[in-house]
């Protein structure tokens, strides 16, 4: 099939079609725990569409595979640095039709985005207005701006608001079309306003980790101790997801050394198996050639292993990372309160 006819044939094919062929290219468990975190409408016309399929074109799947991984690299610059970078970079990832086919896509994403009308705001402005709302609507707000804008307001909030909206998102998790237009009918009044017709998956523990990422150590502290009291299983899981294994990038050289001194060989070994090659490259950076070359052997060498091991060896890196930065021994760059003197 031509390159032409396959696009062509992309293009007539539904969202729901292309979820469930999406969906029958992964295998079973990943596709099944990617079912549960849909709403039931989109379950049941996923289930249909898989249902009706007999065979898929390889061709077809490979496109329909292609624009998924398409659009996640678009959200993922959307996500550090708003859609005139996204436009920036897909344009010089892409071929041209295809940066053009997922910018559209995407730029109707962002267009639909309840509360979208909001990023024009000046965030000190946009703290005024919040500043007197219920929580549970603050909560609601931040949940759909964008994590660096939303953890400005958060950071302006008094401590004991602070921790109230950060435990009402980190609790949220769909949120009805109506409870949205009243929210947004509200603020309409004063700003502007936005209709939201479909289910929204907001907030959530991956909202908050995010969020915190960029408030600034203080403000993390201050949020988390007050956190620690009223619900400790809450803070452990948004630790997680505050800081994984490939952010380990982001430490400082002289803090790599510091993880470096306090991890074993054998734990570094299986950790690297899944790492990127830009990490891997930070990481020997900071070791003697000999303890780097060792390590390269050791890897060449090392036979299949559990993914589970790998990430348990990930995560004991993590944890050294995390318990040094909390010692005030490395930076992690990138997170807020860059403009902190180091001495």
């Amino acid at each position: 099939m031509a390159a032409r006819q396959e696009i062509e044939a992309l293009a007539e094919l539904s969202g729901g079609r292309k979820a469930a062929i999406l969906l029958l290219a992964l295998h079973q468990d990943a596709a099944a725990r990617i079912m549960k975190k849909l709403p039931r409408d989109k379950v049941e016309e996923i289930s249909r569409e898989i249902a009706s399929i007999d065979r898929v074109d390889p061709e077809i799947r490979t496109e329909v595979i292609r624009e998924f991984y398409n659009l996640v690299l678009a959200r993922r610059y959307m996500d550090m640095g708003g859609l005139p970078l996204a436009r920036t970079l897909l344009q010089k990832t892409l071929a041209p039709e295809d940066a053009r086919r997922v910018l559209e896509s995407i730029e109707h994403q962002v267009h639909k985005q309840p509360f979208s009308f909001l990023q024009k705001t000046e965030t000190e402005n946009l703290l005024t207005f919040l500043h007197g709302e219920h929580p549970q609507t603050i909560a609601l707000v931040l949940s759909h701006l964008p994590s660096s804008m939303a953890s400005e307001i958060l950071v302006g909030l008094p401590t004991d608001r602070q921790i109230e909206v950060i435990t009402r998102i980190a609790n949220m998790d769909q949120t009805s079309p109506e409870i949205i237009k009243e929210v947004e009918r509200g603020l309409e009044k004063r700003l502007s306003g936005l209709v939201a017709e479909r289910f929204e998956r907001t907030g959530g523990i991956s909202a908050v980790a995010e969020i915190l990422n960029l408030a600034g150590r203080a403000a993390e502290k201050a949020i988390m101790e007050g956190l620690t009291e009223h619900n400790p299983e809450l803070v452990d899981e948004i630790r997680r997801l505050m800081f994984v294994f490939e952010d380990i990038i982001k430490v400082d050289d002289k803090g790599i050394q510091s993880v470096l001194k306090e991890v074993e060989n054998d734990v570094l070994t299986l950790a690297l198996k899944t790492a990127s090659d830009d990490l891997k490259a930070k990481i020997f950076k900071n070791m003697s050639e000999r303890a780097a070359q060792l390590v390269r052997e050791e890897m060449e060498f090392m036979g299949p292993v559990r993914v589970s091991d790998v990430e348990a060896a990930q995560q004991k890196l993590v944890d050294i990372v995390r318990r040094l930065e909390d010692a005030g021994e490395l930076v992690i760059m990138g997170k807020g309160g860059g403009n902190d003197m180091i001495v």
